[in-house]
Formats: structure tokens, sequence, C-alpha cells
């Protein structure tokens, strides 16, 4: 036993000094065992101590669980291997003689727009064109080389039918007749014979006309282009509107103006007074417009009319309490509507569309009373709301102004510039002392009126666009609706957000849905893009209502400021329904 343990013992020093394999030279000294004898032998090695590769012709190399290094000898006949495996696509760049690409050879050419644009049509159309390449080996045509001799290798502008060609497809006339016969085949028709496979009614051009040269005809249908087009119907100058009742009074004398509170007498009680709830059936659809409807306004105070603006160009002003019909159509805009806004007495309001113009009409008579353009398009209408200052409006710009307009004199009193871009609100708060604008520059600005400097400025780098804004019943707080699909509520004292009010979980990235309140404030509602209308409770945040109202996205509605729970809503699918 002793003599296999010395036997041992003597082997592995001598196998442990030389290859160190199991790493026994950071055993502390007290603990290695003795080497006397191998101490004497030192050896020096040029390559490092490594793990022996393979001995048992093994597939993998054994190591230790604490080693953070493996070293490998590879031996020189494996270094000096010539390379193997595909060659390598990409290593020789230029593998073909003329590539300068990575996908070919680009040759770089310039040619004017209509050289372009000529061959591009020739390709098109007759299926050949010119080959630009500067390579002596390149064919001359590219694309059907029969069509291109057929054409003589013309471009399509250059191509001119021959004079019998022309002939053929020249419109020919009908024999004049026989003078002798009146009646019947063959009748004298003189200057009035018809076109050869055609009938034509009224006057046509003699016989003797249509032998004169073409440059004539060209010269005369340059003539027929010039005259004056019809000016279009609405268009500046030209607008108009359609009563559509019976009669304008009743048997008291009174028009539409006059709320009918024999219908509905509660008219005259002061609005908010009431608790309300949410409406959940549709009572009434106006119909009428053909397009998508983009806004609607109620009357004010009594809200017995509704006015609507449409893309359709059109205006509507509805009867709500009566017999639900359609009172008057005004056509004053020749491009679609974007905003109308009534004065504080209801009797004149204000629309403006997206042909530029803004337009003061009568809402009795239905008269256009003044236009307002500066040449841009007004996103949004606002009437001044002090009693004494309904001369004034404001009107907020495709060009990032907002601009002050006085009635009375026609002109503009004061410019906003601030914001970056379009501006698509416009709330007065602090009893109208101030007003608040929203912009497609994701910023909400509060201005003193008819000063143009801001006085609040609020940007975060997570706002979005806020294209609608409401004002709460109270008149402490105004709603925005952001398009991150959320409504947040600001102050109008100090223009702060009140972050534990946020109204989520409706759609409307993409659309200007009109924010609503319930008139005692308890509901605050808004359209979504898939139509339909969601209530939040004002205080608790929480939705309590999904009324699917229309088609399309519902874009604005309005509650009855008298009622307890009716809510008119309008949409892009061309209806205006009445839910309660």
């Amino acid at each position: 036993m002793s003599l296999v343990q010395g036997y041992s013992s003597d082997e592995d020093s001598g196998l442990l000094d030389s290859n160190d394999a199991f790493n026994l030279s950071a055993i502390s000294s007290s603990k290695r065992p003795r080497m006397e004898e191998s101490a004497s032998k030192t050896q020096f090695k040029a390559a490092p101590d490594v793990l022996a590769e393979d001995p048992l012709k093994q597939t993998s190399l054994i190591t230790r669980p604490t080693d953070t290094q493996m070293n490998v000898n590879i031996p020189y006949s494996d270094m000096t291997l010539p390379v193997q495996g595909p060659e390598n696509p990409f290593g020789d760049r230029n593998r073909f003689l003329n590539q300068n690409a990575l996908a070919g050879h680009v040759e770089e050419q310039a040619m004017t727009e209509h050289a372009f644009r000529a061959q591009h049509l020739t390709h098109s159309i007759l299926g050949y064109s010119a080959n630009p390449s500067v390579d002596p080996n390149a064919p001359a045509i590219l694309g059907s080389l029969e069509a291109a001799q057929a054409n003589g290798f013309a471009t399509l502008d250059t191509i001119r039918p021959t004079h019998g060609k022309k002939k053929e497809l020249k419109r020919k006339r009908k024999g004049k007749g026989d003078l002798e016969v009146v009646d019947g085949d063959g009748a004298y028709v003189g200057p009035w014979a018809t076109w050869q496979g055609e009938e034509l009614q009224g006057a046509l051009p003699d016989a003797a006309d249509m032998e004169e040269d073409e440059e004539e005809e060209e010269e005369e249908e340059e003539v027929v282009v010039t005259k004056k087009a019809k000016p279009k119907r609405g268009a500046y100058g030209q607008e108009s509107s359609v009563f559509h009742g019976k009669s304008m009074t009743d048997y008291q004398g009174r028009t539409y103006m006059h709320p009918p509170l024999g219908e509905a007498p509660h008219l005259q009680s002061e609005p908010g007074t009431e608790e309300t709830f949410i409406p959940k059936t549709c009572i009434h659809t106006w119909t009428g417009h053909t397009q998508g409807v983009s806004v609607i306004r109620l009357f004010p105070e009594t809200g017995h009319l509704l006015l609507s603006g449409s893309m359709d160009t059109k205006i509507k002003l509805w009867d709500i309490y009566t017999h639900g019909n359609c009172l008057r159509t005004f056509h004053g805009h020749v491009k679609a509507v974007k905003d109308v806004t009534f004065s504080n007495d209801g009797r004149k309001f204000l629309s403006c569309g997206y042909d530029r113009q803004m337009k003061l009409w009568d809402t009795e008579t239905g008269q256009c009373l003044q236009r307002f353009s500066n040449g841009k398009i007004p996103y949004v209408v606002r009437f001044h709301p002090d009693e004494d200052k309904q001369h004034i409006f404001l009107a907020g710009m495709s060009d990032k102004k907002i601009i002050q307009y006085d009635i009375n004199t026609g002109e503009i009193t004061q410019e906003y510039d601030q914001h970056l871009g379009p501006v698509n609100t416009i709330t007065f708060v602090d009893e109208n002392r101030r007003f608040v604008t929203t912009s497609d520059d994701k910023t909400i600005r509060a201005w003193d009126f008819d000063i143009p400097v801001v006085i609040k400025y609020i940007a975060e780098p997570h706002m979005h666009s806020m294209p609608a804004v409401t004002l709460h019943p109270s008149k402490k707080y105004f709603a925005a609706q952001s398009l991150d699909n959320q409504i947040l509520i600001y102050s109008t004292d100090n223009f702060r957000q009140n972050r534990k009010k946020r109204f989520a979980g409706h759609s409307v990235a993409g659309y200007a849905c009109q924010v609503g309140f319930s008139p005692d404030g308890k509901w605050i509602s808004s359209g979504d893009g898939e139509g339909n209308v969601v209530f939040w409770d004002w205080k608790t945040g929480r939705i309590k209502s999904r009324l699917h109202a229309h088609s399309k996205v519902v874009i604005a509605h309005e509650w009855l400021p008298h009622e307890t729970s009716k809510v008119v809503t309008a949409s892009w699918d061309g209806l205006i329904k009445l839910w309660d």
C-alpha cells in the first residue's frame, strides 16, 4: 500500500510541476504537498499552460467552473489550411467590371422636366422610349421596337395625325336636301342639316363654316373659354336664404325667433336648476344636409332653435320644440362650413368656411349683412360676450393669428400673433376680460382682451393638440379635448391643470370632437370617432354611459339648457339627432 502511495506521489509531483493542470501553485504553502525532488527540476516552456485538446479524442474541452480563461494550442497544420466555405458575395465590391453601386451600374444623367415627361408618357402610352444611357453597347430604344418603328421613333408630343386621318375623324354633315321637296326623305334642310351619327338640337353652324381652317376653330374655342362663368350660389355677393315654412309669422305676428312658451313653458326658467340625467333613446332625427355636419349651435338662453353648418356648404336653422322642421337654409359659402356662432341675443350669427370667408347673417330675415376676409382660412369665430362689445368678434386663422374685427367699421382692430400653428379654439374666461386659445402647435395661451401679449403659456412635452374647448357651467373650469384620447380640465383663474380630473376611455385621435356639459355641470360628455357619445360623472371621472348614436364620428353635440336629459348630436354621416 505504501509503495503505491509513494509511486503515485512521485509521479504526480513530476506531472503537476510540468503542467499544473489543477492549479496547485495557487494553494498556500502550508497546505501544499511536498515536492522536494521536483523543485530542483526547473523547466521552461514557450507555449502557455493549456488543457490538452481531446487527449481521449473527445469532442469537448474539460474546464473547471472557476476558470475564466481557456487556452488552446491550435496546431500549425490547422493554421495554414486554405480558406474553406462558399465565397463571400460582398467581399469584392466591384465583382462586375462596370459596377459602381451595390445593385449594379448606375449612370448619372441630367435632363429637363419636359424631356423626361415626354419620354415617360411615350413609354406608358405607346410602349417605348429612348434609352438615356451613355453606354455605346446599350440599346437605343427601351420597350417595343416595333411600335417605335411604326411611329418613326417619335415621342408622344411630336406625333401628328395625317391630313387623311384628320379628314376621316372630322364630323360630316348630311346633305342639304332638295329645294323642291318640303317634307319627308330628301326634304330641304339647308344650313340646318344634322351631323352624321348624332342628333343635335338647336341651331347648327353653316356647312361652309366647317371648311374653315383648324386654326380658326381653335381660336373660336379659346373665345368660348374666356366667357365669364355664372357666379356660384353662395359666392361673394351671391348669398341667399330660403324660408321653408308656410308663414313667417304666427297668428300673433311672432316669428320663429320668439320662444314657443305655449309648447315649452319651462323655457323661462333658469338653466341648470334641475338635476340632469343621461339620455338613452333617439326621439327625433333631422335630415337635410347632404354631407357631414361639422358644427351645431343652440339659440342663446332658450335653446329653442338649432343652427348647423355642414360640409355641403349650407347652414340650416332647425326648430326643436314645435314641429322639428328645417326653418331656413342659408346659402353663403362655396366650400365646407367650419364654424358658426350666435350673438348674445341670437338675432345675428357669424359663419366661416374653407372658402376663406366670414359672414354676418340676420337670423330672422336670412339676409347676409356683412362679409369679412383676410385671405386666410378661419377655423373659429367668436363674438365678444359682453353686451357692450357685441360689435367685436375674434377669428382664429390658419396663418397662426387671432384677428379682432369691428363689425361697425368692418376693419381689423387687433392681431394676436404668438401661436406657431393654426388656431383652433377661442374661449372667453374671467368675466370676459381674458380669453384662452388652443392651436395645432400643442400649446394653450391665455390673453388679456385687446392686449396682444400672452399672459399664460402652457406647453409640456407630453401635451397633444387640443382642437375643442368648452367652458364648465360654473365658469370655474374649461375642458379641453386632447388628441391623446383624454379630456383635460384647466382652471379659469390661474390656468393650472386640475390633475385629479381627467376623463379617458373614448377614442378621438384625429377628430375635433366637441366636449359638452350638462346644464347643472353634473355630467361631462364627448363624441368619439366610432359614432358614440360618452358620458362621465364630473365628480368621480368614471364613465357612466356610452351611447351609440351615429354610423360615423360624432363631431358635435349640445345639451338643451332647459331640459333634464335632452342632447342634440351631429355627425359626419349628415344626420342631426335629438336624444332623451
